[in-house]
């Protein structure tokens, strides 16, 4: 009878040792996951059929009991923050409307406008979007409006 609990106990702390890991530590449906719920079934139909109805509800009972317990604190505790990421981003996004830009200045594109890309005016760079079509790098181009996080442009023809 020994034996069988050792064997029970044994089981039971690999699955829940194996469903926390998953949970915590390893993202996805993995290997410890599958393994983890395999030794919990194995633990419970083996406490039921080698040691009776009685033990068998008592080990499905702790086992529930002590996963969760392990889980809760496990939450709770700080244990986690020497691995979880705490860096927080400071800067932002300069939007055309805080530029100098204004409508009908003249730039010229840095990469190809399919139909969004890079185009600098004045020597500031912006996001810049194509109004009709595609235009290739280095073309000249001149802003038609500026609006929302784009500086809407067009190529200027030359002669």
């Amino acid at each position: 009878m020994l034996v069988d609990v050792l064997i029970i106990v044994f089981l039971m702390a690999v699955a829940i040792f194996l469903l926390i890991a998953e949970i915590f530590l390893l993202p996805g449906i993995t290997i410890a996951g599958v393994a983890g719920a395999l030794f919990a079934l194995g633990g419970i139909i083996y406490a039921y059929s080698s040691a009776g109805t009685t033990v068998g509800n008592i080990t499905l009972a702790s086992s529930i009991v002590v996963f969760g317990g392990v889980f809760l604190w496990l939450l709770r505790s700080n244990s986690f923050n020497r691995v979880s990421l705490k860096t927080d981003i400071e800067s932002t996004v300069l939007s055309p409307r805080d530029t100098p830009l204004k409508e009908g200045d003249k730039g010229i594109t840095l990469s190809r406008l399919a139909p969004i890309g890079k185009a600098r005016f004045n020597d500031v760079t912006v996001e810049a979007k194509s109004v009709s079509e595609f235009i290739d790098e280095n073309t000249p181009v001149s802003i038609i409006s500026i609006g929302g996080y784009n500086v809407l442009v067009d190529k200027i023809e030359q002669f």
